[in-house]
Parts: structure tokens; sequence; C-alpha cells
């Protein structure tokens, strides 16, 4: 198990710490940007325990969500984070989250830290399928799993009470064999 540390041509991906509070609550705190997430808006003090419990988690453990930062690598400000899950029953399978700021939305980050995780774990780690689920309104989400050729598996209709209102979700997965990393526009280093 490892902590992790991937760069890509602009971001550095690392363990959450304790001076990206600021940064971390100005979008968690944002209902826009919370709008498709699994959480609601943070407070103050929920962004403190929150990046206290992950700042230490290391990547590896099947069951767990991990929370991890993104900054840009060259003024070191957090613009997002994303989270890393290894399936309970086989470690083979991961599910990645992420979200950005709406103040750096609309600039390719969230690309850019996707296509930086895929090559990681499908490279380094040797998974055999990263899987994703997606509010079936959440549009930016949905453009960008197909733009790095996701595959839309499932569509679930009403199947989760979020938020006050039932919502539909669609899976989306890519195997190891279906990944090109030559086709991967920036190089990651780990």
């Amino acid at each position: 198990m490892d902590h992790l540390l991937l760069t890509t041509q602009r971001l550095t991906i690392r363990n959450l710490k304790e001076s990206d509070l600021d940064a971390f609550l100005q979008y968690r705190s944002n209902p826009d940007v919370t709008r498709y997430q699994g959480f609601d808006t943070f407070t103050r003090e929920q962004a403190f325990n929150f990046i206290t419990e992950h700042k230490g988690k290391k990547f590896g453990i099947p069951g767990q969500w991990v929370q991890y930062g993104i900054e840009i690598t060259d003024n070191h400000q957090l613009i997002g984070d994303c989270a890393i899950h290894l399936h309970t029953d086989d470690p083979r399978i991961a599910g990645i989250g992420i979200t950005i700021s709406d103040l750096h939305q609309r600039r390719g980050y969230a690309k850019e830290a996707m296509l930086g995780l895929m090559n990681y774990l499908f490279g380094a780690k040797k998974i055999q399928r990263i899987m994703e689920t997606v509010d079936s309104e959440n549009v930016a989400s949905i453009q960008l799993l197909k733009s790095l050729s996701f595959r839309q598996e499932g569509h679930f209709i009403e199947n989760i009470f979020f938020k006050g209102k039932w919502g539909s979700e669609f899976q989306f997965a890519m195997l190891a064999s279906e990944w090109d990393p030559l086709n991967m526009p920036n190089q990651v280093r780990f």
C-alpha cells in the first residue's frame, strides 16, 4: 500500500493536507459543485475532519475510498480532489470520482486527472476494470467519460433516493484491454 503521488503535464495528484482546507472548502461548500456528488455541501468543520481523515490514508485497501488532492503543479494551488476505490470482493476492479472547483472547470483538468489515474491504475497497478456510476443528469461527467472511450453498460431508472428525490444513474466502464496509453495526451509520472 502506497501514498499516492502522480504528476501529469499540469497537475499533481497527492494526499490531502491541512493547508488545503480553504481551497477545499471553497468548492465543497458550493451547491452547484456538489449537485451530483454523493455528499452535500461541507461546513468548515466537516471539511477539516474530512481532510484529517484522508490525509494519511494509503492506496490499496479493498473496499476503502481514498480521497486525494488535485493541484496545479506550477503554483501548488488545490483545484479539486479525486477518489479511488478498489472493489471489496475483487481489488482488480476500481472506481474513480473527481470533483473540480467551479473556479477551475472547463479547462481540461478533470480529463487530465482522469487520464493520469487511468494510466496509473491500468499501467502501474494492473487493474482489470474501472467502473463509473454517474447521475443521468450530469451531462459534463457523461461527456467526459465518453470522450475517454468509457463504454456505457447500464441505465438504472430511479434506483437511488438522492438529496430528497429519486434519481437515475448510468454505469460506465473500461477494461484494461481497451485502454490505449499510446493515445494518452499527457505523460504521467509516479
